[in-house]
């Protein structure tokens, strides 16, 4: 899939957890691991704002595009 999710990066970075995110964005600790993995086929823009507003990131922080992503490194 060419987007990759940093969604594990910007919480390192902001040293939290996905069990701290999860209530704060008013979504299961499941679905922050689901979105983290890249298993999910698409993710809300509302969950979008609420995830960066929590982290203080932009979208562009959390999301990437990789014009082929068969060959980018796996995070």
């Amino acid at each position: 899939m060419p987007i990759i999710v940093n969604l594990d990066v910007m919480l390192a970075k902001r040293k939290m957890r996905s069990r701290d995110l999860a209530p704060l964005v008013g979504i299961t600790e499941q679905n922050i691991s689901l979105l983290k993995s890249g298993k999910v086929k698409g993710v809300r823009f509302d969950t979008l704002e609420r995830i960066c507003a929590v982290l203080d990131c932009q979208p562009g922080d959390i999301l990437e595009f990789v014009a082929n992503a068969s060959q980018a490194p796996q995070t």
